[in-house]
């Protein structure tokens, strides 16, 4: 009779564990479609042009540890550059990666951007 009843609690607890553990479950999996850390918004004005905004669908498609860094978007700015690395080795090691590729834009194209690079998203 004892058994009866402890085996009722033991189910009832387990299913409780697993209501609150759920959630948790899926932080070691893969980190495709999602944002990470999302220093400050990215947005690209109309008409923009070039390989930032495809940059930025390859940093979140990717499925491992990457950074997207940018210069700011301003209004007043006719520029912006921007660097991304996917799959990294770490979060840290994607965004040293990703600073350099823009500071090397930022080196290649002579023209007035409204900023230095900074990382604007990380995973």
């Amino acid at each position: 009779m004892v058994l009866k009843y402890c085996g009722k609690s033991a189910a009832s607890i387990l299913a409780g564990f697993l209501i609150f553990a759920a959630p948790y479950a899926q932080a070691g999996g893969s980190l495709a479609g999602s944002k990470g850390d999302v220093r400050y918004p990215v947005y690209f004005p109309l008409g923009t042009r070039g390989g930032c905004g495809k940059a930025y669908k390859d940093y979140i498609a990717a499925s491992g540890h990457s950074a997207y860094a940018s210069t700011p978007i301003a209004v007043m700015t006719e520029y912006f550059i921007c660097g991304v690395f996917v799959n990294a080795k770490s979060q840290q090691a994607a965004e040293d990666m990703a600073m350099r590729s823009c500071q090397g834009g930022l080196k290649k194209y002579k023209f007035q951007t409204s900023g230095a690079c900074s990382i604007a998203a990380s995973k």
